[in-house]
């Protein structure tokens, strides 16, 4: 594979002027900017509609896609919007954050205007409502749209899904619903225009899969009995996690229902292979979170409070993704990677992840060592979930910045790298220029890394609900030709012949 260099940013993280990242010009812009330096990857987060918490990696779907970043602009530019119907709404106080608030209260009312002034006698949108593929999340939103928001166990006779309730109530409410599939339509309207105008640029996009959805979503409301293990009265018996870790002591209880990979293994994964399809139609490339949960998932009983008391069982491991082992997936195999976990991902011949945030620990053996990092594999500064890279460094006292200068030189030395390490700002630029010198295929960065930002930056805090996680946004002034140049220069360490032994 040719040696790639990518930037990670989060589709809402763009600039813009109405509360959130969308599809437009600025995500054109974007693909402009990551062309210059010579970029060849976008990783965004996952392009899911959010549930509580505003998580993407929590989603109320499977496979639909997120109104909010349905670009005003272009529904503009197609006749369906008047352009002071929307710009002069007050969309969120800080042009540096998402408010999730303002965009729940005004966002749906504004994308109703356009369907108004939708032509639903066009051909393609007859094709695409017979195809259905969204039907299911359209019933969905339109039901959560009347009960207030409520969660659907809190939909009265529409609670447990019954087919003829249903289709009854579909007979009535026939525009609300088509009024959700149009959020879809606009939605892959642009993001394939964006998309075939990125490749064009010669950047490819690699999008994120989580492996789990939230507890109030579309298919447990829907598909519950054939894919979540449940008690008897069909609520989930367990809810997915992780134990303790560096991110918190008592482990992190995310409550997203479990899979029953029995009754999937006896289906064939076909619904996985279904959905691992669509990912792979929307992005060039897909980053699967939490790969190790395939191999080995840890689940927590239901009502307890954290993660300490649960355990460890056994999944589908590599058989789950027979006959796609040639896909353009990567693997986020970070966490407590076993044996078991390594020969799976072996046996898919996916690449992995290595961070170097965990890397400059003192020991040897670390994987995430550049040294140690295989060819097949993707190598990040950080991910979604870490303190940026200033922010870690700015951390660091005693004997482990010590060890952490200490092997930080060393690993620079094997790669021919030139190490700085006498101020925060060195250090940070000296692990970016190990990054992007290193023997892995890709080499990724979040943004926040290489403009060297501080806390404000961070994407998200595991285990935590707050609104500043998933709601940092760029502004236009922060792309200067400075930090093309910049980014460019280590772009430029890709495409050096000296490549680590």
């Amino acid at each position: 594979m040719e040696r790639k260099a990518g930037i990670l940013m989060p589709v809402s993280s763009l600039p813009g002027d109405y509360g959130i990242g969308s599809l437009g010009k600025e995500a054109y812009r974007f693909v402009d900017f990551l062309a210059q330096t010579g970029c060849g990857i976008w990783q965004v987060l996952p392009l899911l509609p959010t549930s509580y918490g505003d998580s993407p990696y929590s989603a109320c779907s499977s496979n639909a896609l997120n109104p909010y970043f349905i670009d005003l602009d272009l529904l503009a530019k197609e006749g369906l919007l008047e352009e002071e119907e929307y710009a002069s709404l007050h969309w969120g106080r800080d042009p540096h954050r998402v408010d999730y608030a303002k965009l729940y209260e005004l966002r749906f009312e504004v994308l109703k205007r356009a369907f108004s002034r939708f032509d639903r006698t066009a051909p393609a949108w007859l094709f695409f409502l017979r195809e259905g593929k969204y039907r299911d999340y359209a019933v969905f939103m339109s039901l959560k749209m009347r009960f207030h928001g409520a969660p659907f166990t809190e939909w009265g006779d529409y609670a447990e899904y019954d087919e003829a309730v249903v289709s009854a109530y579909c007979a009535e409410n026939q525009d609300e619903i088509e009024f959700w599939q149009f959020t879809q339509y606009e939605f892959l309207l642009q993001w394939r225009k964006l998309k075939e105008y990125a490749g064009g640029r010669g950047v490819e996009i690699m999008g994120d899969m989580p492996i789990y959805l939230a507890r109030d979503s579309v298919e447990m409301w829907k598909y519950r009995r054939s894919l979540f293990l449940l008690d008897e009265a069909g609520a989930p018996s367990v809810q997915a996690g992780v134990p303790p870790d560096a991110f918190s002591d008592t482990g992190q209880l995310w409550g997203n229902p479990v899979y029953d990979w029995e009754k999937h293994k006896r289906e064939g994964y076909d619904w996985w292979h279904k959905r691992i399809s669509d990912s792979l139609d929307l992005y060039d490339w897909v980053r699967i979170d939490h790969f190790i949960g395939f191999v080995r998932y840890y689940c927590v009983p239901e009502g307890l409070t954290d993660a300490r008391l649960g355990e460890w069982r056994k999944g589908p491991g590599a058989e789950l993704f027979k006959g796609l082992e040639d896909r353009h997936i990567v693997a986020e195999d970070l966490g407590i990677v076993t044996d078991e976990v390594r020969a799976a991902i072996a046996e898919t011949g996916y690449p992995g992840m290595r961070i170097l945030q965990h890397a400059f620990d003192g020991n040897p053996q670390n994987e995430h060592k550049p040294s140690n990092c295989p060819q097949n594999a993707v190598i990040y500064t950080g991910t979604h979930d870490n303190e940026t890279l200033f922010t870690r460094i700015s951390q660091m006292h005693g004997k482990e910045r010590t060890r952490m200068i200490r092997d930080l030189k060393s690993e620079c030395a094997k790669t021919g790298v030139r190490a700085s390490v006498r101020t925060n700002r060195k250090i940070c630029d000296t692990i970016l220029r190990l990054l992007f010198a290193s023997r892995a295929d890709m080499a990724i960065a979040p943004l926040q890394d290489v403009m060297r930002m501080g806390r404000e930056g961070r994407i998200n805090a595991p285990s935590t609900v707050s609104p500043e996680n998933w709601s940092y946004r760029f502004t236009a002034e922060d792309f200067t030709p400075a930090l093309a140049r910049r980014l460019a220069r280590l772009v430029g360490l890709r495409k050096k012949e000296k490549i680590m032994k």
